[in-house]
């Protein structure tokens, strides 16, 4: 946009602080005026069945006209918020969801998700359910913690669908199961930002003291997950299998962050998932209902050639993302990757939406990430896969051109039309609410109740990722109203700090954000609401189990369960 134009939009002539006591001069007013258009979202959306993209739109008109009118942001700049919204919400995520599900639906265009079933057919000893409790928790979980940003919901989701799981089950699996991940997703960066905004706190610190309250959710996900997908018969007749697994994965979140907190997702990830693998080599799931055995006949097992191709997406895309991430020898690869990212003060925004403390805030610079974007590499990827396919027809039973998987692209890209409109006006309406002080104001409002507030300051972290669909951004928006309500109750703000994290993981859950992700991609536009409504009791259930051991830590009730200063 010309910086000439601005002046006709309102955006320079004044600056602005977001107040948390806009409304009346009251933060409780302000807190319930700030949380208007979220509360419409998921009502039109929930109750009257208004189509998502719908929803958003008048969320987004909502929370703008409140912006103006309540909290007194200048009109150009509460329209140029939208646009950084927008920009946000097109790189890096819709970028990241065109590339997962075009990697996804290069397998169905090729033929190959059958051999990909087998594959996890023989893994998973002819039980659906155990194939699928393994995706939705650990390989979901590995994908989280290299690369983030929705990339993980839309391949798995997508994965756990080609292995035969019903699209809302598939949908509902894949967002419980990796919200306790997302707390250290994309190396931890929500840790990271944490730290560095709680007061200057260890990040290493603020992990271990997360890991010390996860790992307890992590035995219970399993159970969870398997619930979602088959009721207690799963939980039943599967139950050593979650047990493993649960236990593996969560004793591999509490170690973690003593070797490395950026890679506890990822070691965590694996550890469940070798864990799972080596007990199903010998447990077999027993009475394993009609609806879910799956198996491969004996004349059409796949050979060895075409496992790896089966699986050449999949194990590919981490390999790539995991490279780019991890790489430290002779270079630092991540750091590289990221000297390509493009900062851009926002216009009409920057220098102009301020701090309470007077400063520019950083938040009104925009990065436009290039190759460290984990989208580029799935792109990367998938060019890879196109050329192999093509090239490979194992003795000519998968034959399949690349000219054909190429238009796999824009075939994909008009059937989420309708989740990018959504996508991008959610992220839209995220940075308005954000900028104009909506969202800060219900957490001012929840920090004024005390020793109490260990208990609800989880919900802070839930309701930043609710809104912006990023547990960075809850950090960002909360970590140092979490460590001032601290001081101001006397307690632990490092505590405070890992269930501002950990709740964020859970508030994703129900982000609108990641709904229009997995509704995408598996392939079921118009259920998001739908699965809100299986998924908020999920998500509202762990929020307050979280919130209970909080407090119960906060109290000091625990000894020395938490590493003192």
């Amino acid at each position: 946009m010309p910086l000439d134009v601005l002046p006709l939009l309102g955006a320079a002539p004044a600056s602005f602080t977001p107040s948390t006591s806009a409304v009346g001069g009251n933060v409780f007013l302000t807190a319930i005026v700030g949380i208007a258009p979220l509360i419409a979202f998921f009502v039109l959306m929930g109750a009257f069945k208004v189509a998502t993209h719908w929803c958003s739109i008048i969320a987004l008109g909502l929370s703008m006209v409140l912006a103006v009118v309540c909290f007194h942001m200048p009109v150009g700049m509460t329209f140029l918020s939208g646009t950084q919204g927008l920009a946000m919400g097109f790189v890096p995520i819709i970028y990241i969801v065109i590339a997962a599900v075009w990697l996804y639906n290069l397998t169905e265009v090729s033929g190959r998700s059958t051999d990909l079933r087998a594959v996890f057919n023989a893994i998973g000893k002819g039980d659906m359910r155990a194939q699928a409790l393994i995706v939705s928790f650990c390989f979901c979980g590995l994908l989280e913690g290299l690369a983030g940003f929705g990339a993980p919901v839309a391949i798995t989701a997508a994965m756990l669908v080609t292995l035969g799981v019903e699209k809302i089950k598939a949908a509902l699996m894949t967002i419980v199961g990796n919200a306790i991940y997302v707390g250290f997703g994309a190396m931890a960066i929500p840790v990271t930002t944490a730290g560095n905004l709680g007061g200057g706190e260890d990040p290493t610190v603020i992990g271990i003291f997360m890991t010390h309250f996860t790992w307890v959710i992590c035995v219970l996900m399993p159970f969870l997950l398997l619930g979602i997908l088959d009721g207690m018969r799963a939980v039943r007749q599967l139950w050593p299998l979650a047990l493993v697994a649960g236990l593996a994965t969560g004793g591999g979140h509490f170690i973690a962050p003593y070797v490395s907190y950026e890679l506890t997702s990822v070691m965590a990830a694996l550890v469940g998932f070798a864990a799972s693998y080596l007990f199903l080599l010998v447990w077999t799931p027993s009475a394993t209902p009609e609806e879910f055995h799956s198996e491969t006949s004996d004349d059409d097992k796949p050979s060895t050639e075409r496992i790896v191709l089966a699986l050449l997406p999949y194990v590919l895309v981490i390999v790539m993302i995991g490279i780019t991430k991890l790489w430290k020898i002779g270079i630092d690869l991540s750091k590289v990757l990221a000297s390509t990212d493009i900062k851009i003060p926002w216009p009409g925004v920057h220098g102009e939406l301020l701090t309470s403390s007077g400063e520019p805030s950083n938040s009104a610079v925009y990065t436009l990430q290039t190759m460290s974007n984990p989208g580029t590499w799935i792109f990367i990827t998938a060019a890879i896969v196109t050329v192999v396919y093509a090239r490979c027809s194992s003795g000519g039973r998968f034959q399949v051109s690349a000219g054909r998987m190429l238009r796999a692209l824009p075939e994909t890209i008009y059937t989420l039309r309708m989740s990018i409109i959504t996508i991008a006006s959610v992220m839209a309406l995220a940075y308005v609410m954000n900028f104009s002080g909506q969202t800060s104001a219900v957490g001012a409002a929840l920090a004024t109740t005390g020793a109490v507030f260990a208990f609800l300051s989880p919900s802070l972290g839930w309701l930043g990722t609710a809104v912006a669909g990023s547990a960075t951004s809850a950090g960002a928006l909360f970590a140092n109203l979490q460590a001032t309500a601290a001081q101001t109750a006397n307690l632990d703000p490092r505590i405070l700090l890992a269930a501002n994290t950990i709740g964020g993981g859970l508030g994703k859950i129900v982000s609108p954000q990641n709904l229009a992700v997995v509704t995408t991609a598996v392939q079921a536009p118009g259920k998001d609401a739908e699965i809100l409504k299986k998924a908020a009791p999920f998500s509202l259930g762990l929020l307050v189990l979280l919130g209970a051991l909080v407090f119960i830590a906060a109290q000091g009730w625990l000894g020395g369960y938490f590493p003192p200063r």
